[in-house]
Order: structure tokens, then sequence, then C-alpha cells
């Protein structure tokens, strides 16, 4: 064999063993943010069982002025499972079968998803099924359309450095995001967008602003009213921020980088002005800092849906860490 059969034979068996490498790893998932594949047969789906997922998986987001389903829906009949549609991160796949059965399969297809199989003798045991685990599908779809939403914000972040002096965090703020105000413990960046903005608030006050044992939406009212008061306005004067009264806000208990923290949504008001909008508050009960740390975002985009805009916001928020002392 001559020198040159030989490099033939060995760059052979380089590409050989790339293509068999290539094809053990799994697909990477595509797709929108917020939508998922439901599985099911065009009987099921026009039936009570297609009514039964629609209420639970495109029902109304809470805390925003109009509505907008929770995740967009895309159907597909049963013979199309092995298509293009397998690629998707979160796919519901709906039949009726010899047994009543809910499983989740990780990455069945692909990588990063979740595969919720749901299976049962009789329609009504299926819709028994859906009503039971919808709950909890909802939760890690949700877990996963943040962290994919932070997958896609890390591969280009803003410098870390100014808001980790100031407040001893890491927050991953993708670029476009600009700082708009800074003082000592406050700090307000924005992005704008086509009919709008988005904007993060990130500021301290003292651990007493908020009384744990009682009425804990009216004391974050009450401070996120104070430092809209003070920071936040319109170009006319009194026209500053406050959380509009008509929307009683939602109130969570929560967690956040391992500490104990409230999530409230609601909607936002220019004081004296016509402008409003969408909020998600974070409260961070930060007891090694003696202070507790707020994460907001809200928006301004009247004539846009407002889902997928808090949604970046919200996976902005949930990616902060605590620097420890």
């Amino acid at each position: 064999m001559n020198k040159t059969h030989i490099i033939f034979f060995f760059v052979s068996l380089l590409l050989f063993s790339c293509k068999k490498e290539n094809e053990a790893l799994p697909r990477k998932t595509v797709g929108k943010i917020n939508t998922i594949s439901v599985i099911i047969d065009d009987q099921l789906w026009n039936g009570d069982i297609g009514d039964s997922i629609r209420n639970k998986f495109a029902s109304p987001v809470i805390g925003l002025p109009q509505e907008e389903p929770l995740f967009n829906i895309n159907q597909y009949p049963t013979k199309l499972l092995e298509g293009f549609m397998t690629d998707t991160r979160a796919i519901i796949v709906v039949k009726k079968a010899e047994e009543n059965k809910f499983e989740i399969r990780k990455d069945q297809y692909a990588s990063p998803q979740n595969v919720f199989h749901i299976s049962g003798k009789t329609g009504a045991d299926i819709i028994s099924c859906i009503e039971k685990n919808a709950p909890k599908m909802i939760q890690i779809i949700k877990e996963g359309e943040i962290l994919e939403t932070q997958k896609i914000n890390s591969q280009t972040l803003i410098d870390p450095k100014v808001i980790g002096n100031k407040f001893h965090i890491s927050v991953q703020i993708p670029t476009g995001y600009v700082y708009v105000l800074q003082k000592s413990n406050f700090m307000w960046l924005k992005k704008e967008i086509i009919g709008g903005n988005n904007s993060i608030l990130i500021y301290q006050v003292p651990l007493n602003t908020i009384n744990r044992k009682g009425d804990l939406i009216s004391c974050i009212v009450k401070m996120r009213d104070s430092i809209g008061n003070l920071y936040i306005s319109g170009k006319e004067p009194n026209t500053n921020m406050l959380t509009e009264e008509a929307y009683a806000p939602y109130l969570f208990k929560s967690n956040q980088d391992g500490k104990e923290a409230y999530e409230t949504k609601g909607t936002w008001q220019l004081n004296n002005d016509f402008m409003s909008g969408p909020f998600i508050n974070y409260a961070i009960i930060d007891p090694e800092y003696n202070r507790i740390l707020v994460l907001e975002g809200f928006c301004y985009a009247p004539s846009k849906d407002k889902r997928d805009l808090m949604h970046e916001l919200e996976a902005i928020i949930k990616s902060v860490a605590i620097n420890k002392r």
C-alpha cells in the first residue's frame, strides 16, 4: 500500500468516526418560545379532550392587561409523530389505549426536551389525567422555556461589573439594554423595541420595608410606588409611576438563589398620564447584606402582545445570583 492509499484510508476512517459520533449526539430542539406541540388525532382534538387541553395550556396569562394564552399550541395527528415537530422543546402526546397512564420522558427525540405521554381507556379517563397533571406539566414547561431564554440571552451580555460592584450580584442581562439612571441604591436599564420598550429595575431597601407577618401586597405596592415616585416619571410634571389600583396584583411566595422571595405581578401606570403596562417584581429577602434586593421588569408596548416581552424580563430576573460575602 503506497503512501497516498494510507493517507486516504486514515482520512476516510476519521470522517466515518466523526459521522458516527455526530449521529450519536441528540438533536437540538428548535421552535419559538412558549410554544408546545400536541400530538393527538383530530377526532379527540375537536372534542372534550381538546377543550380540556386548550383550557389548561392556552388559559390567559395572569398579570397582563389583555388576554394572551399561556402557550401557543400546535396540534398534529398521531401519524405525524415522527415528523419535524418532534424537535420542539415541549410535546404532549395524547391517545386512547388499554391502560390509563401518565409519563414524562426527558430528551426523547431531541435535547433539551420534555415529552408528556397521556393515555386512557376512555375520553373521561384522559380528561381526568390532564386535569390532575396539568399544573405540574405547566410548571415544567415554563421552567424549560425560562432556561432556553436564559441560554439565548447568555450569548451576548452587557458588562456585569457595574451591577456586580453596586449590588453584589451577578445577573444575565443581554445586550440591547442600556443604563437609563444610576443612583446609590437604584439602577434602571431599558431596551428599545419596535412600538415600545422593556425595562429592568434593580434596587435595594431595608429589611423592615416588607412586614412578612402583615399585608404583604400592601407593603410591596407601597415600596414600588415610592421608588416610582423617586425615579420614574413621564415627560410632564407629576407623572410618576405607580401600581394601577383597578387591578389587584398577584402575589406568590417564591425562592430565588436559595433565598426567600416574593413574586408580584400586576399593572403599572403613570400618574396623570395614559401610559401603562404589566410588571413583574421579585423582592428577595437577603439577611446576609441586611437588605431586600428587588429586581423588577416592566414593559410599555401598547400595540404589541406582551407575554413574550414579560417572559424575557422574568428570565433575566431569575438569572440573578447573590455573591457571598
